[in-house]
């Protein structure tokens, strides 16, 4: 841990309690209410500058009947409120119980927002080909991070799971609750993780899906659930296509397939006439923009490769996905900084012997976001101790190679009674709508009975 983290964990003992500052809401279309919560732009320095945090309330559909306030982040890091108005849908079932709240975390939205000056970059072939290429694109991404925290002001350096683990108390207070309950999705997770450990004896209920593991200091063990869950979808769409006729790699053998195609990229570009005349498409590229992760991206997968192995890789050479948004990398590596080229490329190495064809990609990802940013306040992982927190339920996707199983395992399994939900399925469980799960959380939230150990909800088809 480095020394300012240090100085920030020290901190959480010496931040003075924040008063409970009243909500006043206010009707702001779509069925939700909207407010604003004054805090410190800095929870270390409580006297000083202030900013807003925005929240939006879909109430509970009985208020007399109402179990209390449930507190939501969905994950990004990102605004939250245009999520809600969004998705509404994915709550309703809640509100038989809740007044569902959500809050757009400090830089983002309806809350004293930070408008980057300058775009992150975007980088279509993130498996880096070599250190010129991560120095030149590391070059754009620490302009725009400059750019950003002169824009920030009283923000810069205070945006990580710390400070806002401190907003969400403030949250509390202000809800009027004497415990939070909440639900942390993917990155709100690491918002959970750091609110569980700082503030243990103030949560009631929390449910953490598709758990992102802040606990884990060593870069290698944090990486390598992620290589293994990538290499275990790419060995899923091998047996698929073996097993189904409508594959376009049916009656071959699709890894040596894949690994035919890697290694003629790898040699010289594989031509992708669909680009231009001179295009092709590179190794680095085709690891980029395959896609192993969901199941209705296979065949289209397994036809793009078809086509590369008989020379025309144009199916490579489309990107598709969206961009994140620019604040959420300066976030997300406040919590997880990461490493330069080197230490990565040592890591994708080493990482390379057990997950050969596809799994060694997932060191790449962070690298993206991270590379070239300037130095910031750091909240980086950490064990984490959490005495007198009540049992917390954690689940987890099988198929998830973002969050994988792994990590929510090993978070239960520091939480003392917390019970960990397998799922057969990928990422954000409860979101994407898998009837078991969310039985299981309604349970949990609304009257705490957790899923007997070992429950596994099977995928919604079967």
């Amino acid at each position: 841990m480095n020394t300012v983290a240090s100085l920030i964990l020290g901190a959480a003992v010496a931040v003075a309690p924040a008063t409970a500052t009243p909500l006043s809401w206010q009707d702001c279309g779509d069925g939700l209410h909207c407010a604003q919560l004054q805090v410190p732009a800095d929870w270390t320095r409580r006297s000083g500058p202030e900013v807003a945090i925005g929240l939006a309330k879909l109430p509970a559909r009985d208020q007399a009947r109402k179990k209390g306030v449930l507190l939501v982040n969905t994950g990004g890091p990102g605004e939250q409120i245009v999520l809600l108005r969004q998705a509404k849908q994915a709550f309703a079932d809640l509100t038989e119980w809740f007044d569902v709240v959500i809050f757009d975390p400090r830089g983002f939205g309806a809350s004293t927002a930070i408008d980057c000056p300058i775009h992150a970059p975007f980088a279509t072939e993130w498996v880096f080909p070599d250190k010129a290429a991560y120095d030149a694109y590391a070059a754009k991404n620490r302009a725009f991070g400059e750019a950003c925290a002169e824009e920030a002001g009283v923000l810069a350096g205070n945006l990580n799971s710390w400070q806002i683990a401190h907003d969400m108390e403030a949250i509390r207070k202000a809800l009027g609750q004497a415990r939070l309950t909440y639900f942390g999705n993917s990155h709100g997770t690491v918002l959970g993780q750091a609110y569980a450990e700082l503030f243990p004896r103030k949560v009631g209920r929390m449910y953490l899906d598709s758990v992102l593991d802040h606990t884990t200091p060593d870069l290698r063990a944090w990486l390598q659930p992620r290589t293994k869950a990538l290499e275990g979808n790419f060995a899923r769409f091998a047996a698929w296509c073996r097993s189904t006729v409508t594959c376009a790699l049916h009656g071959k053998d699709p890894v040596a397939v894949w690994d035919e195609v890697m290694a003629r990229a790898r040699r010289e570009p594989v031509p992708a006439p669909e680009a231009g005349p001179q295009a092709g498409v590179s190794d680095t590229q085709i690891a980029s923009r395959a896609t192993f992760s969901f199941e209705d991206t296979w065949e289209r997968l397994a036809a793009g490769l078809a086509r590369a192995q008989a020379g025309d890789a144009s199916f490579f050479a489309k990107v598709e996905g969206a961009v994140d948004p620019d604040l959420s990398r300066v976030v997300l590596c406040a919590d997880l900084p990461y490493p330069g080229y080197g230490k990565v490329k040592e890591l994708e190495t080493a990482l390379r012997r057990d997950t050969p064809h596809i799994g060694w990609r997932a060191v790449w990802p962070m690298a993206n976001h991270c590379g070239g940013l300037p130095a910031t306040r750091t909240y980086p992982p950490h064990p984490l101790a959490a005495p007198g927190l009540p049992p917390v339920l954690i689940a987890g996707g099988e198929h998830d190679d973002n969050t994988p199983p792994a990590d929510g395992r090993r978070l239960a399994g520091r939480l003392p009674g917390a019970r960990y939900l397998a799922a057969d399925g990928g990422h954000a469980l409860y979101l994407s709508g898998n009837p078991c799960v969310r039985e299981h959380v309604h349970h949990y939230l609304v009257d705490g009975r957790l899923p007997p150990a070992g429950t596994i909800c099977e995928s919604p088809s079967q």
